[in-house]
């Protein structure tokens, strides 16, 4: 078993997940890219070791919507490398694009599942890898739109969002991690916000680079174990809930 780093980064195959496991290898870190898509996490990962990253980057098939997928994922990490340090919870979705009056309960069950359920369910299944660390850490990839005092900034870029679907998903996000830090002291468990970047999620509106959103994943990444745990930042800071 590698006494280096060992990562894993949900929904990595493309977007903010690539940009965060190529930053990371860079480090010399051995780098789980979880993709639902066996074959284009595959080709993702070779592009990216093809770059010669200091560290290993290995494909983990991963369905953050599937217990069974979960299960599975933690069992060939538990076999392949014994444990786990960092666990990065990515993988996330806007949904449909629907107003709030036209909106119902499938849209929002259809979010909460991968935005909410599954950095839950993801979280459960690797705990007991966690748990075989030293320096557990937890980063939930969380959003601006997630804060109830952002949004109601109409100073603020995330006041303009209007939606019921991933800004409430954040928000629920943001309290599993609040309450994950207060369950696990011995971890690091705090919210990275990206900020508005452009990727896949948002049409590549956002004014920042994937490198500019990951700043804040990866410095909660790395942090010790007397960092911080049960914060909400973005790369300039902490940010109000």
């Amino acid at each position: 078993m590698s006494e280096n780093t060992i990562a894993l980064v949900t929904g990595a195959d493309k977007g903010l997940g690539r940009e965060t496991v190529r930053r990371l290898a860079a480090l010399g870190w051995t780098m789980l890219l979880g993709s639902r898509d066996a074959a284009r996490g595959a080709a993702t990962a070779a592009e990216l070791q093809g770059a010669e990253p200091a560290g290993t980057i290995d494909v983990l098939a991963l369905d953050v919507t599937s217990d069974e997928s979960a299960a599975a994922a933690a069992k060939e990490v538990e076999e392949r490398y014994g444990r786990l340090d960092v666990l990065i919870n990515n993988a996330g979705i806007t949904g449909p694009r629907v107003e709030p009056r036209e909106t119902g309960a499938d849209a929002m069950r259809e979010v909460f599942e991968t935005n909410v359920f599954g950095p839950v369910r993801v979280t459960r299944a690797f705990l007991p890898l966690l748990d075989r660390s030293a320096a557990p850490r937890i980063v939930m990839v969380s959003s601006g739109v997630g804060s109830l005092t952002l949004t109601a900034d109409p100073a603020r870029v995330e006041s303009q969002v209007v939606a019921l679907t991933y800004p409430s998903s954040k928000s629920a996000l943001n309290m599993v991690t609040t309450q994950y830090a207060r369950a696990l002291p011995r971890f690091r468990v705090n919210a990275a916000d990206p900020g508005y970047t452009a990727t896949d999620l948002n049409g590549h509106h956002g004014h920042q680079t994937v490198s500019e959103g990951t700043d804040a994943i990866v410095e909660l990444a790395q942090v010790g174990p007397d960092g911080p745990t049960g914060s909400y930042r973005d790369r300039r800071g902490v940010l109000p809930w």
